[in-house]
């Protein structure tokens, strides 16, 4: 079999392939740039999220013979002399480098009170002497005789643990290492996952109800009314955020607009103003008119498409205006439902501005729980636990979605 050359005498199979090989290398370089923007912006983040999440080496790196001894001990009675001992040296020395408001204010997340106990110890540390520490510490403040603060401190010990997670779900490890359930006047984060899902479900029903018609109606108007009313729905998109929740509050408020049109009209009394603001209606009604652009356009760019003759064709072999829109219909505009269902419940599980403004307490949803730890606590451990599984609530559901409905099905245009 002859082998066919090239000009320079190189087999053409061979030059060829090189060819490709240099043809994949140019293109790989020219996203190059984009792939380590997403790593740097996306993945980077992300997997510090993960692992920020789980690590605990603070408590242990600060304080590692306290580390090995709290190991080694049961917890179902008082720490030892030895114990004691251990715990003051490990503390001596994180307070000369300046290190030991770390350690209280993590001591200060496995149980309230360490901070100020810490704090307050570690002023009196140059005092002690050298024997009879235990006494030592309980004579400096009753709450080191107390074994809950000792228990605590045994839990917050492990470098890596599960705890941040367990207490995304008002749920704890104690002393044995055993998961149970937080007290119940500290249970609050099942109460808002609770609410989170529920407002994210109700606002997408919202929008799909309302955006549905909108939709329809600007696919089937003349192009000249129907330009105008795409203007509408975009205009929101070019005013701020914040300025809109704003407005909803000066709209929704007790002696805001509504309320004065109501009065006026003695369709209620000036007494018995409707409370739209801080609570949950404020929130359903503000997110519903930020997110509802993200439901319509998914939608028009779906019925855009479908050929109006459809209708008149089940019209024409004898099916209602109603059978028809059932059957022939409303099952074409199945991707743009997905789409902007898929779009609208994203957006609306993880929004923090609106529901902090607008909703009030009773309005608090998970995100705003993450950024008061992040701001407030400072417990970022914590905040990257709620964080994670959040993002994990959102793929799970992303992956029935596929499954159930295909995601093959959606169409954003």
């Amino acid at each position: 079999m002859s082998i066919i050359l090239t000009t320079e005498g190189l087999p053409l199979e061979k030059s060829l392939k090189k060819v490709e090989q240099k043809n994949k290398f140019r293109a790989f370089l020219l996203v190059l740039p984009l792939l380590l923007f997403l790593i740097v912006a996306y993945v980077w983040p992300i997997l510090n999220l993960l692992t920020r999440s789980v690590d605990n080496r603070l408590i242990s790196d600060l304080l590692p013979q306290t580390a090995i001894a709290l190991s080694n001990w049961e917890g179902n009675e008082m720490p030892s002399e030895d114990i004691y001992k251990t715990f003051y040296l490990d503390l001596n020395e994180a307070h000369k480098q300046k290190l030991s408001g770390k350690v209280s204010t993590r001591l200060n997340y496995a149980k309230n009170g360490f901070k100020s106990l810490i704090n307050k110890t570690r002023r009196k540390l140059k005092n002690f002497e050298d024997e009879n520490y235990k006494d030592q510490f309980i004579d400096l403040n009753k709450k080191w005789g107390d074994i809950e603060y000792w228990q605590a401190m045994k839990v917050a010990m492990p470098k890596y643990t599960i705890d941040k997670y367990l207490g995304s779900v008002d749920l704890e490890k104690n002393y044995s290492g055993e998961i149970i359930q937080k007290p119940e006047k500290r249970r609050i984060h099942r109460t808002l996952w609770y609410r989170t899902f529920y407002v994210a479900l109700g606002v997408t029903i919202c929008c799909l109800l309302l955006a549905y018609p909108i939709a329809h109606l600007l696919s089937t108007l003349p192009l000249r009314y129907s330009n105008l009313l795409l203007i509408c729905v975009l205009l929101p998109f070019w005013t701020s955020l914040l300025v809109r929740t704003s407005s909803w509050m000066i709209l929704l408020q007790q002696q805001g607009v509504l309320n004065d049109i109501l009065v006026y009209f003695k369709i209620v009394g000036d007494k018995s103003r409707l409370e739209l603001m801080y609570n949950m209606t404020g929130t359903f009604v503000a997110m519903t008119q930020i997110l509802l652009p993200f439901m319509v356009l998914p939608l028009y760019s779906v019925m855009k498409t479908i050929p109006p003759s459809l209708m008149r064709a089940g019209s024409s072999l004898g099916g209602t205006p109603f059978h028809s829109f059932r059957k022939i219909y409303f099952p074409l505009t199945y991707p743009g439902i997905g789409a902007g269902s898929l779009l609208v419940f994203i957006l609306a599980i993880g929004y923090y501005i609106t529901p902090a403004l607008v909703g009030g307490a009773s309005g608090t949803l998970i995100s705003n729980r993450i950024a008061y730890h992040m701001k407030e606590t400072l417990d970022w451990s914590m905040a990257s636990a709620m964080g994670t599984m959040l993002l994990v609530s959102v793929l799970v559901l992303y992956w029935l979605y596929n499954k159930i409905l295909g995601i093959d099905n959606i169409k954003l245009g």
